[in-house]
């Protein structure tokens, strides 16, 4: 049974996503910093806040596969077999990106990064969305991630607009990148 508290920060969290806001987040290792993934805007501020060049694209975490669909392309039935028994929990995989998507997301890539989280509050927070959300780590870019709602305002200051507080997973790195199309370990 969630806290209470996780509840409500959860709704504050899903009308921050809603509004346009920017989100930091636990995830299974690090503090992630999320927003709507097709907000033009808000991925602005995002990219502009980490300092994160557009063409390198960004990872989506969703509590399910079903909310990744919209956004790829699936494979064929073996090379989907792979990811889907890797989930939900810390494994990130390249899929190729649907059709139309904001070059924003993709960057100059036609793949796109997606996890179903086994973080209990980062897939809450997604169900509370109603939406995959954005998950790049909570810093900018060339600092090191932030492993505390402490670290992430002082790292990113008033540039976040809510914080959902909660232990992050036991992992101590993050989650692994693969290529879905080839087994190819992209981040280990």
């Amino acid at each position: 049974m969630k806290s209470p508290i996780i509840s409500w920060k959860l709704r504050e969290a899903a009308r921050c996503f809603n509004s346009g806001g920017l989100i930091a987040y636990p995830t299974e290792a690090v503090y992630g910093l999320g927003c709507d993934p097709l907000n033009q805007q808000s991925m602005e501020r995002l990219l502009n806040l980490k300092q994160r060049p557009i063409e390198k694209g960004v990872i989506l975490i969703a509590a399910d596969f079903q909310q990744l669909l919209p956004f790829i392309q699936p494979l064929d039935d073996p090379s989907m077999k792979n990811v889907l028994d890797s989930w939900p929990g810390p494994n990130t995989w390249l899929l190729p990106a649907a059709d139309n998507l904001p070059f924003w997301l993709t960057g100059v890539h036609s793949t796109l990064a997606v996890r179903v989280t086994d973080h209990p509050v980062a897939k809450a927070l997604c169900q509370a969305c109603g939406s995959p959300i954005v998950s790049t780590s909570a810093n900018r870019s060339g600092q090191h991630p932030a492993r505390s709602a402490l670290q992430v305002r002082k790292r990113l200051g008033e540039g976040v607009d809510c914080i959902v507080t909660a232990p992050l997973g036991g992992n101590q790195s993050p989650s692994t990148i693969r290529d879905a199309a080839t087994g190819q370990v992209i981040r280990g």
